[in-house]
C-alpha cells in the first residue's frame, strides 16, 4: 500500500485544484438566516446586496481560465506520466531508471575534509575513503581504506594509530565486544584493513557494526567512522543451477532457493545486453514458504523491444534478503551472487511480446486518472468554448 500513497495524494491534489478553479461560479450563501417575514436575525456584519449577482470582471475571468488550464495540464501530466511509467511491470524496469543500482558491488568512495577528535573539520586536509560494501551477509568480509591529500591532490603523510569495531546497541542494551582491526600501508600512502565479523566476537551480532579509526594526518589527529549492516543468519541459500525460460512473451531467469525462514523475499538482479550495456533491473518480491522455491527474475518483452536489446542477455550480481517488518535491521541477507550468473541462450526477439503490461491495479488507476483528465478538458471547453484546448502530451482525450 505504501508505494501507492503518492497516487492518493495526487488524486486529492487534483480535487482541490478543481474546487479552487470552479468555485468562482458559485454564489456565497446568505450571511445570516432570515425569518419568514424576511427580517434578518442577529448582528448584521455585512449588508445584503440587492439585485442580481454582478458579472465576473475581466480580470476574475482570466484568473479562472488560468486555473482551469493549470488543472488541465496537471491532470494530463498525471495521466500521461503514470501511463508511461507503468508500461513495464514494477519487477522489470530499464536500468536507465535505476542507475544507482547498476553496480552494487563497487566500493563506496568518498572524499571529505578530515575531522579531528573534537569533530571539527579541517579543509586543508582531505580524507579519501573506500568501503567495499555496506550490507554484510554471514561469512562475508568488508574492506576499508583511507588516504590523506591536500586540496591540490598531493599526498599528506598519514598513520593509523588505532581501529576498533563494535556493534551499535540500543540504550540499555548489552554492549558488544570491541574488535581491533589492523590497518596496513599499501605502498601508495593509503592504509587498508579488513573486517570479517564471523571470525570475531561479533559473529552473532545482528545490526550496525561501527568501526572507529583514529589516525594522524599532517601532524594532526583525526577520527573516521565506517558503518556496515551485518546479518549473522542466512534465511535462504541458493540451491541448484540457474536456468532460463520464456513466459508470456518475456525472458525469465529462474533461480532455485532453499528457504529456511518463510516470509517475504526481495531479490534483485542486474541484466546486461550482449554489448555489456546495463540494460534492465529485475526484481522478485513475493512471499516464500519453507523448502525449495523458484525465484523468477523477468526481463519484460516490451522492454526488450523498446530498449533494442542486443541478445544474448546476461544476468549478474544478484542479491536478496528476507524482509523483516517493524524491526531494525529490517532484513536478513542471503548470500550474494557476484559477477556473471547466467547468459541466456536466446539470440533473437522472435516470440518476445511487444504488449504493454496489464494488471487490474494499473487499469484501475488509468481509468481514474483518465476520468479526471476528461473532466478537466470538458470544464475548460464549457467555460471558454471559443478557445482551442491545450494539446495532450499523450494522445486524444476520450
Amino acid at each position: 500500500m505504501k508505494r501507492w500513497l503518492p497516487i492518493v495524494l495526487i488524486v486529492a491534489l487534483l480535487g482541490a485544484i478543481a474546487w479552487l478553479a470552479l468555485r468562482g461560479d458559485e454564489q456565497p450563501a446568505a450571511a445570516v438566516a432570515a425569518t419568514p417575514g424576511g427580517a434578518p436575525q442577529g448582528p448584521q456584519f455585512f449588508g445584503q446586496v440587492a439585485g442580481q449577482p454582478q458579472a465576473a470582471l475581466p480580470g476574475d475571468r482570466a484568473q479562472q481560465r488560468r486555473q482551469l488550464v493549470e488543472y488541465v495540464e496537471l491532470t494530463d501530466h498525471t495521466y500521461c506520466s503514470y501511463r508511461e511509467g507503468s508500461t513495464y511491470p514494477p519487477g522489470s524496469q530499464p536500468m536507465s531508471r535505476n542507475p544507482d543500482q547498476a553496480y552494487p558491488n563497487r566500493p563506496v568512495l568518498e572524499s571529505n575534509p578530515m575531522r579531528g577528535e573534537d569533530r571539527r573539520s579541517n579543509p586543508d586536509i582531505l580524507l579519501q575513503t573506500s568501503q567495499s560494501r555496506v550490507y554484510l551477509a554471514a561469512g562475508e568480509s568488508v574492506a576499508f581504506s583511507l588516504r590523506a591529500v591536500d586540496p591540490a591532490g598531493a599526498a599528506v603523510p598519514l598513520v593509523v594509530t588505532r581501529a576498533l569495531a563494535a556493534g551499535i546497541v540500543n540504550t540499555g542494551g548489552r554492549s558488544t565486544p570491541q574488535v581491533p582491526l589492523t590497518f596496513a600501508e599499501d605502498g601508495t600512502g593509503a592504509f587498508a584493513g579488513v573486517l570479517t565479523p564471523s571470525q570475531t566476537g561479533l559473529a552473532g551480532f545482528d545490526g550496525t557494526i561501527r568501526t572507529e579509526v583514529r589516525y594522524t594526518a599532517g601532524g594532526k589527529n583525526g577520527v573516521l567512522i565506517f558503518d556496515v549492516i551485518h546479518s549473522p543468519q542466512v534465511p535462504a541459500v541458493w540451491a541448484g543451477p540457474p536456468r532460463e525460460a520464456m513466459e508470456d512473451g518475456a525472458l525469465v531467469f529462474v533461480l532455485r532457493a532453499d528457504v529456511r525462514k518463510p516470509g517475504r523475499y526481495i531479490v534483485t538482479g542486474r541484466v546486461d545486453d550482449a554489448q555489456g550495456r546495463p540494460f534492465a533491473l529485475a526484481t522478485f518480491n513475493e512471499v516464500l514458504g519453507p523448502g525449495p522455491n523458484d525465484i523468477k527474475l523477468t526481463v519484460f518483452g516490451k522492454l526488450m523491444h523498446d530498449g533494442k536489446a542486443a541478445l544474448p542477455l546476461r544476468l549478474r550480481d544478484v542479491d536478496g534478503y528476507l524482509l523483516k517488518e517493524n524491526t531494525d535491521p529490517d532484513r536478513e541477507l542471503m548470500p550474494r551472487l557476484e559477477g556473471n550468473v547466467l547468459t541466456s541462450r536466446k539470440r533473437s526477439l522472435e516470440g518476445v511480446s511487444e504488449a504493454e503490461w496489464e494488471s487490474e491495479e494499473r487499469q484501475r488507476h488509468l481509468n481514474e486518472f483518465a476520468k479526471d483528465r476528461k473532466g478537466a478538458f470538458e470544464a475548460l471547453a464549457k467555460f471558454d468554448p471559443g478557445q482551442p484546448l491545450p494539446p495532450s502530451a499523450c494522445g486524444p482525450v476520450q
